[in-house]
């Protein structure tokens, strides 16, 4: 009888500890989304939550490969026609049918976001036409050639209309679709009540600043979640997110500080790292004369291509990644690392030469250099502050007497969107995982039409820029646009319109018995958190 006990205690044991009675995860995350709702800002945090509920026609993996998602298959039909077959048999979290018509709805609300902070449009707007041939066939059509249409449908989740009141057929304009009376507000998202998507996990409970809270949708059309029930913590701040770890209050943490992940790993914990595809690059202002926090000077320094040359050679990026960045980060040459679609393999970091840099300096009128003052956030990118008053002790040598102005990442990009800043540091992951992404979005002449520089703060403006970039994407061999790419990407590395610094490599830290892959997005995803084998 005892023996037989002892077998049943231990089989139960097995099965407790087994991959598949995995019930209950905790994730501490370091920046939490502005809202669940999946098209109200394009935002990583936001971009990475909105995966778990809100699925995408293209999915992409952690080196962000395209693989079907919702859409089973697609093609180009012709140079400006996208056949889309929808994978049958998926449900809404409320039970309704997934078709043509929720893709419908979903580019059709997209540009009726309110007080979007940066929308989502930018992924939407090369679409001219869609039409349901029948309820799982989605025809899309383009103005013109256009090869990244599959990477850019990856970049937005997919909402029903059944859920959301809309009954009869939908027609789609540009100008504002037909048959959809309103559309969800964003806090109808926060609630939960317009929260219905076709993810693994479902909307549970959501407490801005204290947990948002996932349960695991058992009628998913693919593999099943490993975990009944996913909580996210935000912790802010990093001591307080590594001693949820240690003490065991959590089960995973994202970007753990670089100075302790000796003392995690000590402790017993997991550390999981890979290079990301995000760029931590200077921006200078191009446009305004004078320039706002810029002194010992009525011009704009930073119009002169050598002061940016100059600026760029005082800036011993091996030193930041070494001593700022505890070596666990990559010196960038250009905006997109080695080895994606786009980068050139011959792309190096600016050489480190502070004398050449004052040399150019004289050159261009400034031999007793100028004031700076630049902008930055403190708590948005890895050691955000600490590589920003870096750059400014490498300037200062060189005679630009620079002082830095750190605040919160609400606050600073505010600021940054309203011009105040001649120079500041931030940081661009590519979306699309290719350079067009970086070029189009930080360096491009803004235009609204075509969704060039929404993020180019710096309002750099170069039309043979502008014209390399139209041209690779309207180019839809991929051998052709990436040289294209590659191009464009020199010119303006040439012309330092933009200054990049290095490119993180991203680390988790996690308990033992569970696993993660690093992901080049840099999204913290409990689908992609693993039981042990």
């Amino acid at each position: 009888m005892r023996k037989s006990t002892l077998l049943c205690a231990v089989s139960l044991a097995a099965v407790l500890a087994s991959p598949a009675a995995a019930q209950e995860l905790t994730i501490g995350i370091a920046a939490e989304p502005s809202a669940l709702d999946p098209h109200y800002h394009n935002l990583g945090p936001n971009n990475a939550m909105r995966r778990h509920i809100f699925e995408s026609l293209v999915l992409t993996d952690e080196n962000q490969r395209l693989h079907p998602g919702l859409a089973s298959s697609y093609e180009p039909l012709d140079e400006t026609t996208w056949q889309f077959k929808l994978r049958e048999g998926v449900t809404f979290h409320d039970g309704s049918p997934f078709t043509a018509k929720d893709v419908i709805y979903t580019v059709c609300r997209v540009p009726t976001v309110e007080n979007s902070p940066s929308s989502f449009t930018v992924y939407t707007k090369a679409i001219a036409g869609m039409e349901a041939k029948d309820p799982h066939t989605l025809i899309i059509t383009t103005d013109g050639p256009y090869p990244l249409l599959p990477n850019e449908l990856a970049s937005w989740g997919v909402l029903s209309a059944t859920a959301n009141g809309v009954t009869g057929d939908i027609g789609f304009s540009r100008d504002g679709c037909t048959g959809i009376d309103s559309y969800p507000k964003t806090e109808a998202f926060n609630s939960g009540e317009a929260a219905i998507g076709t993810g693994m996990y479902k909307f549970g409970e959501y407490t801005r600043g204290e947990k948002i809270v996932f349960e695991r949708n058992e009628d998913y059309w693919g593999d099943k979640a490993e975990w009944a029930t996913v909580t996210f913590r935000p912790i802010t701040a990093d001591g307080p997110r590594v001693a949820a770890l240690l003490a065991g209050d959590v089960d995973m943490i994202d970007n753990p500080p670089l100075q302790d992940l000796e003392r995690i790993r000590s402790e017993g914990f997991q550390v999981s790292q890979g290079l990301s595809n995000r760029v931590i690059y200077l921006h200078m202002d191009h446009e305004q004369e004078p320039t706002p926090g810029v002194t010992g000077t009525d011009k704009n320094p930073f119009k002169d291509v050598r002061v940016r040359q100059a600026v760029s050679m005082a800036i011993n990026r091996d030193a930041i990644v070494e001593r700022i960045m505890g070596g666990v980060a990559v010196p960038a040459g250009e905006l997109l690392p080695p080895g994606m679609f786009g980068s050139s393999p011959d792309a190096k970091a600016t050489p480190y030469d502070p004398d050449a840099a004052k040399k150019l300096l004289a050159e261009a009128g400034y031999p007793d250099g100028f004031g700076l003052t630049i902008g930055s956030p403190n708590d948005r990118y890895i050691n955000d502050a600490q590589v920003t008053q870096a750059v400014a002790q490498m300037l200062t040598r060189i005679g630009i007497e620079t002082q830095v102005d750190a605040v919160t990442a609400s606050t600073f990009f505010a600021r940054r969107n309203k011009f105040e800043f001649s120079m500041y540091l931030a940081g661009w992951g590519s979306a699309t995982g290719e350079m067009s992404s970086p070029l189009r979005a930080l360096i491009a002449t803004k235009d609204k039409d075509k969704g060039y520089g929404g993020t180019n703060a710096g309002r750099y403006s170069n039309p043979d820029l502008d014209a390399l970039i139209d041209k690779a994407l309207a180019t839809v061999d991929d051998d052709k646009r990436e040289a294209i790419l590659q191009e464009a990407s020199k010119l303006a590395m040439d012309d330092f319109a933009i200054l990049p610094l290095h490119f993180e490599v991203t680390p988790w830290a996690f308990r033992k018995g569970i696993t993660y892959v690093p992901r080049a997005d840099q999204y913290t995803l409990a689908t992609g958190v693993k039981p042990a084998s």
